[in-house]
């Protein structure tokens, strides 16, 4: 199994950026998909997740309304679509896995989560 996550960079405060994280060696259909985060000196922190369905997602209060989390099945990929970056959010961004659950079903713990990328740095300059 692997996750490969991309699409980080710097970007200045309200800029956008789109995460993706491409998944391969499972059927990502039946996974639901989370988004972490590490920022220097913290602990990694749920930013969001997506059911195996499509048809819930879910938000850390912080960047609901202006972060998306959205997924292709066909093409075994999900985005995470941010807008308005602040530099607080700066950190390195993890996709992770997680098996099973009704279709709606999207847990926040990253030790229910059985498989993770490898991260990519988002550098948010004031």
């Amino acid at each position: 199994v692997q996750l490969q996550a991309s699409g980080g960079g710097l970007v200045q405060a309200g800029g956008s950026l789109r995460l993706s994280c491409a998944a391969s060696g499972l059927t990502f259909s039946r996974y639901a998909m989370g988004w972490f985060r590490q920022a220097p000196g913290k602990e990694r922190e749920f930013v969001g997740g997506i059911s195996w369905s499509g048809g819930a997602t879910v938000y850390e209060s912080s960047v609901k309304g202006r972060f998306t989390i959205s997924r292709d099945n066909a093409k075994n990929t999900a985005f995470l679509q941010m807008n308005n970056l602040k530099p607080e959010d700066t950190a390195v961004y993890y996709c992770a896995a997680d098996f099973g659950g009704g279709a709606n079903y999207i847990r926040r713990g990253g030790s229910e989560y059985a498989y993770w990328g490898q991260g990519t740095l988002v550098t948010v300059s004031s």
